[in-house]
Formats: C-alpha cells, structure tokens, sequence
C-alpha cells in the first residue's frame, strides 16, 4: 500500500507575538455503527491514534558505530523505515480515514546521521539538505510531533529550519517566548474525522515538552524561551481544547511517567511528569509519553478529580515500537463521549522496512556511512569501555585528557592559565571499543554518543570533594567481605552511567563499604592532601555545566570559557592531530573502588 504524502493541515505560522494555531482538516467520512442503547439507536465511532517517541535519528535499522545491522540481546530492530510499514498495516486494518499518527519527540539528534546534517552538511547551508528525518516523517504522515528536548541541542536555527522543513507542525504548549510568554510553537493540532450519518469527531492533540531544556540547553534558550511545567500548561489548554469542540483530547508529552527528576531543585518543575498530568488535569482522555527511553504498553491513571481513567502509552525507543490507542466513541445526548481507550504496543522486529522509505533515504545513508568510516588515525592498543564504570579505564581517560588540552589552550593568556585544570567525563556506554589499528570516525562516536560541548569552570578543592561524593552514590553500597556482583555493583537507585563521573587530575579512592557521603578517600592532588581552598579549572561537559544530573556546585560556578564545538569532535581532531593513538600519552590510574581500604579489584 502506498505511504500517505497527503498534508492533513497547513503548518502554523510562528510570529513574534505567539503562534497562529492550525485550523483543522476533514478526513474522509467513515461510516458511523449502530447500537441499541434503551430505545434509541447510539452512534459509535472508533478511532485509533499511533504513537512513536525518542526516534533519535533512526530511519533504518542498522548500527552506525558498528557498520552493521542493529542487534541487541532481545532480537530488537529500530527505524522509521519499519514503523512505516507497521502504520500501513494499521491503516489497512482500521481504515486510513479512522486514524492519526504523532510523535513525543526527541526526533533531530541521536545517530550520525542526524550529525552529519546539522553540523557537517548542515540543513540550515544556503541552499542545503531536506533534513532525513522530515523527509521520512513527511513520507509516512504525521500529523504532529511534540518537542524533545534533543531537538534544542543544535541551537533555534536548526529547529526552525527543521520545522519549516516539516508538513507537519511541531508541538509545544509549555515552549515559551521569554519576552511575550506566549507559546513559541503550535499548542496543539486538531483534525475533524467526518462520520457518515453522525456529526463529525473532532481530535485535539496536546504537545507538551520538557522543562528540563532550560537547564539542558541553556546556551541556546536562556533569555529566548521558557519552559513552565506540563500540569500547568495542560491544566491550561484542555479546558481551551474541549471548549473549541474537541471530542477526545491526547497529550503527546515529552516527559516520562515516573514523577523523578534528573536536576534536583534547580527547577520547580517536575521532569518525569506525564502521570501526574493525568492525574491532576481533567479532560484528557490518553497520553502518548516520551522522554524516559523505557517501553509501557499500558498505564491508567485516575484523574483526582473526576475519576475518569487516563491511558497512558510510551513506545520503546528508537522506533523499536509503535504504540496504539484504540478509542471508542458513542453520540449520545447530542455529543460524542470517549466511553473506553485501550493502549497497545506494535514491534517493529515483526515486519520488514518499507521500501519507499529505503528509496527515499538510501543516498543520505550512504553518505553518512562513508564519513563515519573516514580513518583518523592508528591506535597501538585496543581499548574499551566493558568494565569502565567500576574500573578506571584508559578509555575514558582519552576523553578527560582531550578536553583538559582543549581548557588549557583555551585559556593560555588569561589570568586562570597558571591554575591546574581536571576534568569530568562519564562511561556513557557499555559496548564502545577502538580496536587497535585504524581509528575511524565512527569508532571514536560510539565513544562520545552524546553531542555535548566544552565548558570551563572555576571549582575550589571543597567542592571538587563534594561533587566526587555525590558522583559515587553510583555504587550500591558492598559490605567488605561480600561477594561481588559487577552486574549489580552500579546504577544504585537508578542513576544512569552517564550519571556518574570520574575526574581526571587528582587521586582518589572509593569505599563501596561505606554509606553515601562518606566513600571519598585519601583525596589527593600532587601527592598532597587536597586543599578545599585549592582552585581548579574543571573541564566540564555542558549537560553537566548546566546542573544536568544535579551535581553539587558545578552550576553555579563561574564560567570561564565554553564553546560550540562538540567534544566528540574534539577527541577526533585530538587523534588526528597526534597520527597514533597511544595509552601511554593519556592513561592514568586516578581512582580506585575499595571496602574499608583493600581495593575491590
């Protein structure tokens, strides 16, 4: 069956007062069943509203870091190209007039593919490319997708551009102008289904994005926009929704189901909050989430107020699944009632990518291939990143060295030049290695998978000492004695590896044995005690900079110094620059994982 290209709206225009907001479109009629409900004849109607969210730049299902097919230990593919074919299947099932399709967000940032056309040959050039994910979205049909908070990372030019590449509007009710408050995006999307023999359903769609990008794209938000918190501005807009007419209103909100938040109280808004609109916001009939990478076929959460069950779906990521919100409607009384929504998850492991969409991108991939396959130089020994997060791994050390060179000729001349400069990084993955011989692009990629920049802050001993502290809460606390279980070892309390740092430049140990708080030992620098009044430039990630993962002091500490330049260009150049990458230029011991003194390993 062939892709739906129709426009279903024409896109909202931005304006420097708000947002004019899209006018609705008519499906195709469809016809309306008949029930008996007491002596009258009922209406009903059924609908259905399919869900992707955290794309990240997957149109196919291949590996970019690999140079392979995408394989994961639960047989898993991914791709917009397998989704296609998913939607058509349900558009066979349940009718193409009967069903609408939208996205949680998190769409313009991910693989190196979404890298090559902002950055290397970038859709914003006079003249440049139609981004591969609009040109893809646009071939399925979407009708709207709501902001991630991946999509600011590239700065406001890239978005724009990506939006007005797009036939479909992007969503945010809660991304603000930060001079006119009014919404810097679409609100929302309504499309009117015409039912024969019934008056039509009209469907409002709710984007509602992440407060978090203030913190997490400062340098590209701070003083153009503003992002209040998702119950507020649901609470909002759905009464508005429904006093326009709307029969069902959906919430496509880029922000997870949990309640948690990954920046402590830096903000006084809640990051995981998608349940929670549900809960507080009457009106809502199902809520596409997004944002937490996790997979929910079905959530229902009663609203506090009118008891009405909310369904909640989040699709596993990367276009690993499609959700499905099957809605059945009745007239009764005049007016169309939403009386059950069932959710459901499609995997996209059960079907074959959809020719067109290989068609239609199968140049842009080839490309991108071939820039990540560039070879920057050799490397004398292979290197990985299996046992990083409880070992200090060269690996890792390669990043904090990079960026420690970049701080320290970035601030040759200035008054912070003579003072020593360490340096944060993470072990992002599990699975990235440089094998030893030619170093690629896309080998040093999977090393730094995220798109962050450089900062340079100006941190003393004592808060060096307290950010080490907080970093290994990390590890779940190990009795001297016990056995340990590396599989178990990290992630206490969820916190993600990119949520724990190591820090180049100093010595230091560990000891698991003790309680959170109290781990951080025989701290040295120089071979001496560290002094808590010692200055220190810290060579920082800006997710970090910015009071990403909530660690003590580094927001709030000056800034020295900060580019646009990603750090995994950075370590690229690094290892051009060098020819040969060699352990013994980078490698260091700094820390150590200990129970009450005798090392771990």
């Amino acid at each position: 069956m062939p892709l739906n290209r129709r426009k279903f709206l024409k896109k909202s225009a931005v304006t420097g007062a708000g947002v004019a907001l899209a006018g609705a479109a008519a499906a195709p009629a469809a016809e309306a069943a008949e029930v008996t409900k007491g002596p009258r004849p009922a209406k009903r109607y059924s609908l259905t509203v399919m869900g992707t969210t955290d794309l990240h730049g997957n149109v196919f299902n291949w590996d970019y870091f690999k140079d392979a097919e995408y394989t994961d230990a639960k047989g898993n593919a991914k791709g917009l190209a397998r989704v296609a074919t998913l939607v058509e299947q349900v558009r066979a099932e349940k009718g193409r007039c009967n069903t609408l399709l939208i996205d949680a967000g998190d769409t313009i940032q991910g693989t190196p593919l979404t890298y090559y056309y902002a950055k290397v040959d970038p859709i914003t050039a006079k003249g440049g490319p139609v981004h591969p994910m609009a040109q893809a979205m646009n071939a399925i049909g979407y009708d709207a997708v709501a902001l991630g908070n991946h999509e600011f990372n590239y700065g406001i030019e890239t978005l724009r551009k990506f939006e007005e590449q797009c036939d479909f509007p992007l969503l945010g009710a809660n991304a603000l102008d930060a001079k006119t408050l009014k919404p810097a995006f679409p609100p929302y999307f309504m499309k009117t289904f015409r039912v024969k023999g019934a008056p039509p359903v009209k469907v409002a769609v709710l984007g509602l994005t992440n407060p978090g990008i203030a913190i997490w794209d400062k340098a590209y938000v701070q003083g153009r926009m503003t992002f209040p918190g998702l119950e507020e501005q649901a609470a909002k807009w759905v009464p508005k929704l429904r006093s326009m007419g709307a029969d069902v209103v959906v919430v496509s909100a880029h922000s997870g189901s949990s309640g948690t938040s990954s920046y402590g109280d830096q903000l006084p808004y809640i990051e995981n909050s998608a349940a929670l609109v549900a809960q507080q916001v009457p009106g809502i009939d199902a809520i596409l989430v997004g944002h937490a990478h996790t997979e929910i076929a079905e959530l229902k959460v009663a609203n506090e107020q009118t008891g009405k069950t909310v369904v909640l779906s989040e699709p596993l990521c990367y276009a690993q699944r499609l959700s499905l919100f099957d809605i059945e409607l009745v007239f009764s009384k005049g007016r169309w009632t939403v009386e059950s929504v069932a959710a459901s998850v499609r995997d996209s492991k059960t079907v074959a990518d959809d020719p067109e969409i290989t068609k239609l991108l199968q140049d842009e991939h080839d490309v991108v291939v071939e820039y990540v396959n560039q070879v920057v130089g050799t490397a004398t020994a292979t290197l990985t990143t299996v046992d990083a997060r409880y070992k200090d791994a060269p690996i890792i050390d390669l990043i904090t060295k990079v960026q420690e060179d970049v701080a320290r000729a970035a601030l040759a001349g200035t008054e912070y030049a003579e003072l020593p400069v360490i340096s944060q990084a993470s072990p992002f993955s599990r699975t990235s290695q440089i094998p030893a011989g030619n170093v690629t692009i896309r080998d040093l990629s999977s090393l730094y998978v995220y798109d962050n920049t450089l900062v340079a802050k100006l941190m003393t001993g004592a808060q060096v000492k307290a950010y080490l502290e907080y970093s290994a809460e990390y590890f779940v606390q190990t009795a001297a004695g016990a056995a340990v279980d590396v599989e178990k070892l990290t992630n206490a309390g969820g916190r993600p590896d990119y949520n724990y740092d190591y820090v180049s430049g100093l010595s230091y140990d560990i000891d698991i044995a003790q309680a959170a708080g109290s781990r951080i030992k025989n701290l040295t620098y120089n071979g001496a005690a560290l002094d808590d009044a010692q200055k220190f430039v810290f060579a920082v990630n800006n997710y970090r900079a910015n009071g990403g993962g909530a660690f003590p002091h580094v927001a709030s500490a000056q800034e020295l110094w900060s580019e646009s330049t990603e750090i995994r260009t950075r370590i690229a150049e690094w290892v051009t620059a060098k020819g040969v990458l060699d352990p013994k230029e980078f490698a260091s011991v700094d820390w150590k994982l200990t129970r009450d003194g005798t090392p771990v390993f």
